[in-house]
């Protein structure tokens, strides 16, 4: 009887903490959003061609270059296929036989691709995991540049792994994942350097290397001001790195695979899975994560852009209303978040068209902000001060005229009687 009644309450014990867990919560953007299919008519194949008339089998990255156009990882065709802006769909680089060399003259079926990013130069770069390219197996970045050109830049890079994501920084420095450390790696010097994490798993926000730590961090964004972002999916967060190397934990609660996906405003959102992160140019930040794609804003606001959290399947139309199957790759493109829809097999676009909303009146309060004009010698101080009677004087501010006349705005609404001078300083 004692064994029983310890099963039952561990039992009911585990059923109160799985009531506990934050149930399922998605919440919609609400800037219009439209999903379509941009390539690929969903039958997996190898079709150059125009459009919907095209076919992919698997297609897993997607990247954009300065003139907009994609280049796709189409992985079971082991090619990179390259959409134009009007939808052209062309074979890029594979097909061919050999390790190096131009376009379809090479072969990208000797290893696996698990990662891929465009630089500032608009070069594409893979990660070639467990090759079988010379004597041993190894990892390998493999760089493409706008000729078609391939060729190895580096074999047996430190700790780069199958999981290891990579992005680009403003000055064309790489960062990737592996072995539970953020690594920055110059292309031209060939160096390499621990950026952030201390090596060990574990989850520690701090500074540097020796103060912080991550477990299985996988794929990586930059922002517009450097700043590193991390999937951290064995603790089921994201993270920021800056470039002093302090790290902060931006969104997810840590719950993983065990709670189901939610959205929310920064560690009240949790995840299961990011297969890629990119930036707009405003500053969010796009998440592709299988059934759905979700967003971030700059607040850290997390929201679903489209798809569903519990829901596999092929749909186009609203976001809410869209349906997504293994979806793996994205990027921003065109004003638009292309995605790489692998287990459909076709390239979707994400289009937005938001609409003026009126605020409501309770929502509105209208101040008055006076303005004083000063006019006097250039290059003089002045203090300007205010009094609700003309006896008391308090300081408001003090202003080195740069030019005259000169305005100065009270940056305090107008409360009852208020009035102004002008002091000038010795």
């Amino acid at each position: 009887m004692k064994t029983k009644t310890v099963v039952i309450t561990a039992a009911l014990a585990a059923a109160a903490i799985l009531l506990a867990w934050p149930a399922p919560a998605q919440t919609y953007n609400t800037n219009n959003v439209s999903v379509s299919t941009f390539a690929g008519y969903g039958i997996p194949g190898y079709v150059d061609g125009q459009g919907l008339l095209t076919a992919f089998n698997d297609p897993t990255f997607i990247v954009s270059d300065t003139a907009s156009n994609l280049y796709v990882w189409d992985n079971n065709n082991a090619r990179i296929r390259k959409i134009t802006p009007d939808g052209a769909v062309s074979t890029f680089v594979g097909g061919g036989s050999y390790l190096g060399g131009y376009g379809t003259n090479v072969s990208l079926a000797w290893g696996q691709v698990s990662a891929m990013a465009m630089d500032n130069q608009n070069q594409i770069w893979l990660v070639m995991a467990g090759s079988s390219y010379g004597y041993s197996s190894a990892n390998y970045l493999v760089t493409i540049n706008t000729n078609g050109y391939a060729e190895i830049v580096n074999g047996g890079l430190t700790n780069l792994n199958s999981s290891s994501g990579i992005c680009f920084d403003s000055a064309n420095n790489l960062y990737y994942s592996g072995a539970n450390r953020i690594y920055r790696y110059n292309s031209d010097t060939q160096s390499v350097e621990p950026f952030a994490g201390s090596g060990i798993s574990g989850y520690f926000d701090g500074q540097g290397t020796l103060f912080t730590a991550f477990s299985s961090p996988t794929t990586l964004a930059a922002d517009q001001a450097d700043n590193i972002y991390v999937w951290d999916s064995g603790n089921a967060r994201i993270r920021r790195i800056d470039q002093q190397e302090n790290v902060t934990t931006v969104a997810g609660n840590g719950g993983g695979y065990y709670y189901s996906p939610s959205d929310g405003a920064g560690t009240n959102a949790s995840f299961n899975t990011i297969n890629s992160m990119f930036f707009d140019h405003a500053g969010n930040l796009y998440m592709v994560c299988g059934s759905s794609v979700r967003m971030m804003d700059a607040q850290s606001n997390v929201t679903t852009l489209a798809g569903s959290f519990s829901q596999n399947g092929y749909n186009n139309g609203p976001g809410d209303g869209a349906l997504f199957n293994s979806a793996s790759g994205g990027c921003f493109s065109q004003d638009m978040v292309f995605v790489a829809d692998a287990g459909n097999n076709r390239i979707r676009n994400i289009s937005f068209n938001a609409q003026a909303q009126p605020v409501a009146p309770a929502s509105l309060q209208l101040n008055t902000y006076p303005g004083l004009e000063i006019t006097g010698p250039i290059g003089r101080t002045f203090q300007i001060q205010s009094s609700p009677d003309m006896i008391n004087w308090s300081t408001e501010a003090t202003v080195l005229l740069s030019s005259s006349p000169y305005l100065w705005i009270d940056q305090n609404p107008i409360a009852g009687n208020k009035f102004y001078r002008a002091v000038t300083l010795p």
